[in-house]
């Protein structure tokens, strides 16, 4: 039986622990006495907790998340309750800051804040010789990445085959956004790169397809993400998948260069861009370049392949709903595939708290600490925006209606288009009103409210709403028509109409790539 065992909660299967491995790859000697067993959020905590006590391990260490820290700390409850003297030590974002008041740090006999690569080995040499600490608390001293061992081998067959795999060039972040934990990771530190490369390596040569990097600022050091970039273009495979975080208003023509030569649907690009709004982007200290954002962002809509992903934030202290539907407008115009829209939450440590009196900023007080209100937007409009955000997700990103979308906004005459954001909006109450749920919606039912909101709502043609949700509803390679749409179609012999199954990108990103392309056509973003 191993003396240690790493463990967490994942939010899914597929979420393989980064942390656990980093913490595994750098015990040194005390490897071999240790290891990892995963779990997801959804198990039973008396199910968990018999897995783990099965293991008799001596020391117990908890990798703690925003999406964990409840379940967990119900799962340590009964594990201190049947093995007082099992040793638990609690490490990760959740617990490295306001330790005190939290239910899962009570439980824990010690506390590691911080980067925890190094000093977790340091703590279980420390207890397996018998020279416990005397305090709870351990301050992680931030480790250089040249005295880390990389985790890459850890990953088994199976995490290769069936799970996302998370790598890292840099640590850290050198803007000072006021919402976020890694606005308090400073300095951004780079990973020794012919390392990292030959690890790389070693995932490409068994096997691996998609690689999705957890760089916070991947472009800030564009020698070295120009180097990575060329690394995986020259050694590209069809079926390949990479994940990177960028600044979205640094882009410069050597690393343009590199990105245009990459196929189609291969590159994923997360922008933070989170408001649009100078004034607010002042208020909470987060600096960027909005006309360089948005040339940026044409560049890589009309001039190569890459599948963006944007990122807003509702609620933000000093943005209103107008100014919030000014900043989805003008994004939705430079037409990413995907807008991920954030509810604002106070996490731990961030001093987005300042401004909690002056903007009469109210969060749950439970994890993920959503906002519930603000001075300006009541707490019925912020469960709006809830919903707006949940089904954005399912209709808009979801790459199941590319084409149908901009019906919702577009007017069925020669009338000037409507806000996207407020004709989604409505779209969105509408929705609610006739689901009373903002998940478990099938997708042939929600196709079918798609269908019946624009032609009986907004008064679209019913012929041409039809065959553009069938268009729609082909590109995810599915071919038998709903029945309520065969009556609208014009080719009956087009319902077996499917597509072939190729290697390529994950499904979602995959149906955005297969709408019409802007890269090297005449269209001009506004």
């Amino acid at each position: 039986m191993p003396e240690i065992v790493l463990t967490t909660l994942n939010a899914k299967y597929i979420h393989a622990a980064f942390g656990l491995r980093y913490l595994l790859a750098n015990l040194g000697p005390l490897q071999s006495r240790a290891r990892i067993r995963e779990f997801e959020i959804n198990q039973r905590p008396l199910d968990i907790a018999e897995g783990l006590l099965a293991l008799e391990p001596r020391i117990l260490g908890c990798g703690i998340y925003l999406w964990n820290t409840a379940p967990f700390a119900e799962v340590l409850g009964i594990i201190k309750r049947i093995r007082p003297d099992l040793i638990i030590v609690a490490g990760g974002p959740e617990v490295s800051f306001e330790v005190a008041d939290q239910p899962v740090t009570v439980l824990a006999d010690y506390v590691i804040t911080g980067e925890a690569d190094l000093a977790f080995r340091q703590l279980c040499t420390r207890l397996l010789s018998g020279d416990p600490p005397a305090g709870k608390i351990i301050a992680a001293d931030l480790p250089d990445f040249s005295s880390i061992e990389l985790p890459y081998d850890l990953y088994t067959e199976e995490d290769l085959a069936h799970r996302l795999v998370y790598v890292e060039a840099s640590r850290g972040c050198p803007f000072t956004c006021e919402f976020c934990l890694s606005s308090l990771d400073v300095p951004v530190r780079q990973v020794a790169l012919p390392s990292f490369l030959a690890a790389m390596q070693g995932l490409l040569d068994r096997g691996l397809k998609h690689f999705k990097f957890v760089d916070r600022t991947f472009n800030l050091n564009v020698q070295n993400s120009r180097a990575i970039l060329e690394f995986f273009l020259t050694r590209y495979q069809p079926g390949q998948f990479f994940h990177f975080e960028m600044v979205p208003d640094r882009l410069p023509p050597e690393l343009r260069e590199v990105i245009s030569r990459f196929p189609q649907g291969s590159l994923q690009f997360e922008v933070g861009i989170q408001t649009f709004n100078e004034e607010v982007g002042a208020l909470i200290k987060r600096r960027q370049n909005y006309g360089r954002l948005e040339d940026n962002l044409r560049f890589l809509r009309t001039k190569t392949g890459v599948h963006i992903h944007a990122d807003l934030i509702a609620g933000l202290p000093g943005e209103s709903l107008e100014s919030f539907a000014e900043g989805f407008d003008r994004l939705i115009a430079l037409a990413p595939q995907e807008i991920q829209v954030g509810i604002l939450k106070r996490l731990r440590g961030t001093p987005i708290v300042r401004h909690d009196a002056p903007w009469q900023m109210f969060y749950h007080s439970h994890p993920p600490y959503e906002l519930l209100q603000n001075k300006l937007l009541g707490f019925e409009v912020m469960q709006k925006l809830r919903r707006f955000a949940r089904f954005w997700d399912l209709v808009g990103n979801s790459g199941n209606f590319i084409e149908t979308t901009p019906r919702l906004w577009q007017a069925p005459d020669s009338r000037p288009a409507h806000s996207p954001f407020y004709a989604f909006l409505r779209f969105s109450e509408w929705l609610h009103g006739q689901t009373r749920r903002t998940d478990g919606i099938a997708l042939v039912r929600l196709l079918q409210l798609m269908f019946q909101y624009l032609t009986s709502e907004l008064h679209h043609e019913p012929g041409g709403i039809a065959e553009s949700l069938w268009r729609d509803y082909r590109r995810g390679g599915r071919k038998d028509a709903p029945p309520f749409l065969r009556a609208y179609l014009s080719q009956k012999e087009s319902w077996e109409a499917g597509r072939a199954e190729t290697p390529g990108p994950p499904k979602r990103q995959a149906r955005h790539g297969l709408a019409p392309s802007l890269k090297n056509s005449n269209i001009s973003l506004t």
